[in-house]
């Protein structure tokens, strides 16, 4: 079927129950209590529970699984809201099952890169957001020496390339500039997230205006990311920073990146979901909409991927949801050297997630750690990602009995367009509470209500 437009449901509920429940890893009967927005207790599962306003019973297709914590979305706003808006970002998270997500400095304007510039989004954020919404600062050449100010404000961690980001205020760091960024964090064990693709490696490569998806992927080849990646864990031995690789594409970085681990350097390791569900030869030429940087390599590279997630070197994986309007989008008539990269799946990406794990194998068990647990574990939301006493209530129920189509033009988020457009998912999202109240879904049925939802998200900082 395709997907229908979605409405909100809104309801708290007291209590979630269902015979596949993830409680300590594993699937099993269990009936979840929630009071003033947290977990209070995990009980056996009541088969004679009634079902209620205030109980939600989940099928025997579904299960019930901690909300995904997405830590890599752009929302852009404010200067930049015709791109992406905190309303229809954090609607598109709640319908595709994130309860929490960061987001990212740029490209919003101003850049978060000062409180001042933090506090204004907050400010617009405030009163919009339908799931807990935090933020990343930036890390640029005008505010190194300042970065703890930040810190101190309470973003959860600072972002820097070491190659143009594609918008002005926000300007890539040198070799000197990483170094004292690197020290500069380590000082107050701060975490620097990098975008991790060398310069000079991209001005070296062809990048010709074409239309062809292969002239592309040569104009930003794996040894870019090597090279950056191998720049920062330098870096990162020497100053003993704690560091981040954003969006892994190259599967080439891996073994260096499982050997500077094992000498003992601060590094931990993100891909995404277009990474792992998509591949290069099936990308059509002049396709805007798959566009991303880095790129979407091959079919053995998306493999080895895979294969780096359940290994450990790869810990989680996580949207880079990077929309923008569909005049920046489609720029060029299809020439891909022109076009905005970024690809738009906030709101599919875990039941796509979840769908190319179970066709290799992998539970979905592992798929909700890798995308709710360790992310959560990342920024240190020690009540987020998980199903045990004292967390907060943040629930999604994943039904193969709810099967869909994506369409894009019915996602949520502000312009649509997709490179998952047309995707068929054999299992669906079909609800989501946020600290106990229903966003997506109603607790008693398998239509949306038609009363929209008041914002129930809320905005995180850092615990200091």
């Amino acid at each position: 079927m395709r997907v229908a437009r979605h409405r909100t449901g809104g309801q708290d509920v007291r209590a979630v129950a269902g015979r596949r429940v993830l409680v300590d890893g594993a699937l099993r009967p269990a009936t979840v209590h929630i009071e003033a927005g947290r977990i209070t207790a995990v009980t056996s599962y009541d088969a004679g529970m009634a079902a209620g306003a205030d109980v939600l019973l989940v099928p025997d297709t579904a299960c019930v699984l901690p909300g995904v914590v997405d830590t890599h979305v752009h929302v852009n706003e404010p200067g930049r809201t015709e791109w992406e808006g905190f309303a229809t970002a954090t609607r598109a998270a709640a319908l595709g099952g994130v309860t929490t997500l960061v987001d990212m400095p740029l490209n919003s304007v101003p850049a978060t890169t000062s409180v001042a510039a933090l506090r204004a989004k907050q400010e617009v954020a405030c009163d919009q957001v339908s799931v807990d919404v935090g933020f990343w600062g930036g890390a640029v050449p005008e505010s190194l020496g300042r970065l703890e100010e930040l810190w101190e404000a309470g973003v959860f961690g600072f972002k820097c390339f070491l190659a143009p980001s594609g918008v002005e205020e926000f300007p890539a760091l040198d070799e000197a500039g990483l170094r004292a960024a690197l020290a500069e964090v380590a000082a107050f064990d701060g975490l620097l997230i990098v975008h991790a693709e060398d310069a000079d490696v991209l001005d070296a490569a062809p990048h010709p205006p074409s239309r062809a998806y292969a002239d592309f992927l040569l104009s930003r080849p794996p040894e870019a990311e090597t090279a950056a990646i191998d720049r920062l864990l330098d870096g990162a031995a020497a100053t003993g920073a704690r560091v981040h690789v954003l969006h892994l594409s190259s599967a080439r970085a891996l073994d260096r990146l499982a050997a500077a681990r094992g000498d003992g350097v601060r590094v931990s390791v993100e891909t995404c979901p277009h990474y792992l569900c998509f591949a290069a030869e099936q990308i059509p030429d002049a396709a805007p909409a798959f566009k991303c940087c880095p790129p979407i390599r091959d079919e053995g590279n998306r493999d080895a991927l895979w294969d780096g997630l359940t290994s450990g070197v790869i810990g989680m994986v996580v949207s880079d949801h990077s929309p923008a309007t569909a005049q920046m989008k489609c720029a060029g008539d299809g020439d891909l050297q022109q076009a905005w990269g970024g690809i738009s799946g906030l709101q599919v990406s875990f039941a796509a997630v979840a769908q190319e794990a179970g066709r290799r194998g992998i539970g979905i068990e592992q798929v909700s750690a890798w995308m709710s647990r360790s992310t959560a574990d990342l920024i240190g939301l020690d009540t987020k990602g998980r199903i045990e006493v004292g967390a907060d209530a943040d629930l999604l129920v994943h039904d193969t009995a709810a099967p869909l189509t994506v369409a894009a033009e019915h996602l949520a988020h502000r312009n649509p367009i997709s490179a998952y457009d047309g995707m068929a998912l054999s299992a669906s999202v079909t609800h989501t509470l946020v600290r106990g109240r229903v966003v997506a879904g109603l607790p008693n049925g398998p239509h949306p209500s038609d009363e929209p939802v008041p914002p129930a998200g809320r905005l995180l900082e850092r615990t200091r």
